[in-house]
Formats: C-alpha cells, sequence, structure tokens
C-alpha cells in the first residue's frame, strides 16, 4: 500500500469562500455559457415551447442536486462524485471513470465557453466597433481563444479567493445580459407584440413524435443546467461547507432557472423558432435586435463575451480542483497534488487541464462539446444518485443535509433517461466523443495499472 507522506506535507488549500461568494458561484457557473450561445440550437429541436425543456432540465437536476447535498455534507471534501462513486461501490475503476468522466466535462463544458467567446461574442464585437468579419474558424478567432484561456489560468493559479471574487463581478454581468432580454420581453408583450401562441408550439420532426421531440431538447438544455455540481469539488475551500451548501445551492439553482425560463418565453414571443434555429449561438443576439432596435448591440455583445468567460472560469477552477483530490486519492500520479507553497493553489492541475482545454479549443465544435458535456454528466449524475442510496448505510458522526429518498430514486431513472440513446433522442455525434474521451480515460487507467499494480484508494487523502 502506498504511503500518504508526500500528501501530509502539502499545505491545506485556503478556506476563502463564504456562503455569498458560494451562491455567486452557483449561480455564476450555472448561467453563461448554456443560455448565450444554445438557445438557439435548443429552439430548432422543440420549436416555440422553447420554455419547456429547459424547465424539464431544471427538475432533473434539482433532484441530483438534492443528493449531492446529502452526500457533500456527508463527506465536504474535494473530488465530489468520484469520491462518493468509490465509497459507494469500492471499484477502482468505476472510480476512476466516473473523476475522469467528470475532468472532461469540465474542460469541453470550458472550451464551449471559449469557442462562444471568439466565434460569437467576439465576432459581432469585431464587426461592431472595426466592421471586419471572419470566419468563426478563421485561424485568428481560434488564436484569440486559445489567449483567452491562458489569462483564465492566470487567475486560477493567483488564488481562488480572487477567482471566487473575479466570479462576483462576472456573475453580475452576465445577470444584467440576460435581465435585460427578460426586460425586452415585457416591453414586448406591454405594446402588443409578440405571438404568444408559438409559447404552445412543439416541432415534431419527421418520424418522430411529441415525447421525442421534448426529451430531445431537454437532454441539450441540461447542459445549461449543469454548474451547480462544480461547487462540490470546492468544499475544501469553504468556510463551514456543511451548513451554506444547502442553501446556497437551492437558492444559486432556483434563481438560473427562473431566468432561463423567462429568457425562453422572451425569444418564442419575439422570433420564430426556424429563425432562432437559424441564428444558432447568436439567437440572444437577434432577440435584443428584433426586440429592441434601438439598443446598442456592442452593449449585449460585450456582456454576453463577459458570461462565457466567467463559464470557462468556473469550469477550469473545477477541473483542477478534481485533478488535486484525484491525486490525493492515489487515481493519478501524486504530482498532480502539488500546491504551490506561496499561492496555495495546485499548480501542476491547472497547468495540465488547461493544456487539454487549449487542444479541444483549437479542434472542437460548440454544439458537440455541449452535447458531450450534458452526456458524460447525466451519466456521472446517474451514479452519484444511486451511490446517494448506496452511502447511506454508512452513518456519518456529524449531522448533515438528508434527502428525501424519492429526490435519488427519481434522479437516478430521468437522469439514466436523458443518456440512453432510443430514449432521449440524442445525436450520435454526443456519444462518438464520450466514447474518445472514455477510452482515453480507460487507456490513462491500464497504463497507470502497469506502472503502479494495484492500489488501495484512501478517500481520506482527499482531504490533505
Amino acid at each position: 500500500m502506498a504511503e500518504a507522506t508526500p500528501q501530509t506535507e502539502q499545505p491545506e488549500l485556503h478556506r476563502a469562500i463564504g456562503p455569498k461568494l458560494l451562491l455567486f458561484f452557483v449561480v455564476g457557473d450555472i448561467l453563461g455559457t448554456g443560455i448565450y450561445a444554445l438557445t438557439g440550437n435548443v429552439a430548432g429541436k422543440i420549436g416555440g415551447a422553447l420554455w419547456l425543456p429547459f424547465l424539464l432540465a431544471f427538475v432533473v437536476a434539482f433532484l441530483t442536486a438534492f443528493s449531492y447535498l446529502e452526500l457533500v455534507g456527508k463527506y465536504p471534501r474535494a473530488a465530489g462524485a468520484a469520491l462518493y462513486t468509490n465509497k459507494a461501490f469500492k471499484i477502482h475503476f468505476l472510480t476512476f471513470m466516473v473523476a475522469f468522466a467528470v475532468m472532461c466535462s469540465g474542460i469541453t463544458s470550458a472550451s464551449s465557453a471559449a469557442l462562444a467567446f471568439g466565434r460569437t461574442y467576439l465576432r459581432q464585437l469585431l464587426v461592431e466597433f472595426f466592421d471586419v468579419a471572419l470566419s468563426p474558424e478563421s485561424l485568428a478567432i481560434t488564436g484569440i481563444a486559445i489567449v483567452f484561456i491562458a489569462a483564465l489560468a492566470i487567475i486560477n493559479f493567483r488564488g481562488v479567493s480572487e477567482s471566487v471574487k473575479a466570479n462576483v463581478i462576472l456573475t453580475c454581468i452576465e445577470l444584467s445580459g440576460l435581465v435585460i432580454i427578460i426586460l425586452i420581453g415585457a416591453w414586448a408583450v406591454i405594446n402588443g407584440d409578440g405571438e404568444p401562441s408559438r409559447l404552445t408550439e412543439i416541432h415534431v420532426p419527421s418520424g418522430s413524435n411529441v415525447l421525442l421531440a421534448v426529451t430531445s431538447a431537454t437532454a441539450l438544455a441540461f447542459f445549461a443546467m449543469v454548474g451547480f455540481e462544480d461547487s462540490v469539488n470546492m468544499a475544501e475551500e469553504c468556510r463551514n461547507p456543511v451548513k451554506i451548501f444547502p442553501r446556497a445551492m437551492l437558492w444559486g439553482m432556483g434563481i438560473a432557472a427562473l431566468i432561463y425560463v423567462l429568457v425562453a418565453i422572451t425569444s418564442s414571443l419575439l422570433i420564430p423558432s426556424d429563425e432562432l434555429a437559424k441564428a444558432g449561438s447568436s439567437a440572444l443576439l437577434r432577440v435584443v435586435t428584433v426586440g429592441a432596435p434601438g439598443f446598442p448591440l456592442w452593449i449585449f455583445a460585450l456582456i454576453g463575451l463577459l458570461a462565457v468567460i466567467n463559464s470557462a472560469l468556473i469550469n477550469m477552477l473545477m477541473a483542477s480542483r478534481l485533478l488535486y483530490g484525484m491525486a490525493n486519492e492515489k487515481i493519478i500520479p501524486s504530482f498532480f497534488g502539488t500546491v504551490h507553497p506561496f499561492r496555495r493553489t495546485p499548480w501542476i492541475s491547472i497547468v495540465f487541464t488547461t493544456g487539454v482545454a487549449v487542444i479541444l479549443v483549437s479542434t472542437a465544435d460548440i454544439g458537440k462539446l455541449g452535447g458531450t458535456t450534458s452526456l458524460l454528466l447525466l451519466i456521472v449524475f446517474t451514479i452519484v444518485n444511486v451511490a446517494c442510496l448506496v452511502l447511506r448505510r454508512e452513518k456519518s458522526e456529524h449531522k448533515h443535509f438528508r434527502a428525501p429518498t424519492w429526490a435519488p430514486v427519481l434522479g437516478a431513472i430521468t437522469c439514466a433517461y436523458l443518456a440512453i440513446p432510443w430514449t432521449s433522442g440524442r445525436p450520435f455525434d454526443d456519444y462518438k466523443i464520450a466514447g474518445y474521451l472514455l477510452l482515453a480515460g480507460l487507456v490513462l487507467w491500464v497504463i497507470n495499472r502497469v506502472a503502479h499494480g494495484k492500489q488501495e484508494i484512501h478517500p481520506e487523502n482527499l482531504s490533505k
């Protein structure tokens, strides 16, 4: 059995996050790329009833949140789903793959945000100020997105306190953009504009049915609701996590869901679903143009730019902290758990996750990355919900939040339903990309097993 001495010599992570910062962290992580970049894609799947998949995605995420709250209260440490999987099933391979899937989802989500940064909102600003129309796939746009990822790494390295405080500012900015959309919708209703009948229209593709159309749109919209689970990977950097997590997570998810539904209603009121689908990641820019022609479009483009920056920042924070926890868990080489002696941040994990993000930004497509992120997390959430029920056999020495039994049961069923190919209506590309990523994880697991042999996993090392 490997010695844990190297980890005990590492300084502890700085507990800089209080209840208000955690609430902003949850809201800021949920708001962002999903609603700012994928509204048009969801409209293309569902039609005018655009609000419905966002509402259903919230319900599914809310059920799973109860499981996370029970588990983070019981085990307030970094590594999140990997820790819960290990404690529940004690299968080394399953623990590794869950941890790897979560890490990949964070990086793919951040990469999606980086692409939205360059290919949608930055391009719009270039048009507004310099009358320059670059191709979304141009080397210049890709290069700027890579520089943007590197800048996030520097913020991440400086420390979690600086990162979450930057998140507060960016969350307020991205929230203001969505409020603008909602106010535009309210003004349109007051003036008799818009078409309310669109709100009940469900587009059913040839050879499909209403249920499959709604499910397919919900599976994609679920990408907009992910992020709440990232906060559990910050547990070791929170003050009194057992106490502050339930209120911050549930309030944060509720606020985000209400905003999403109102934005979706506004979008459908003002613009037909086929036009939203054609606009793609620029759908909200189109809403502003139609609903408030006199509003300076560059202001909303700048807000959208900052919104996707915030999403990328938080996801890169999560991915690096997860690697840190995995290293202490001895699932991956221990040097990933190295903490900088002065900044007290896991700097090697930050460098590694940044490198992977740069590769994805250079080669991937935003829609496919969004779908893949959703799929990976739905698989993980299914396992976490089951783990929550299994771990109730293990008693805790301290009081913590306990979810009603129906929540993890329904959470596991609904997450699995949205992940299974023949019920979710997902495109094949989601499964192909996820398959490649998980195959890469399998290769890493085999290499680690050959190099170091079978090692017992010690969950208590995650907190060191």
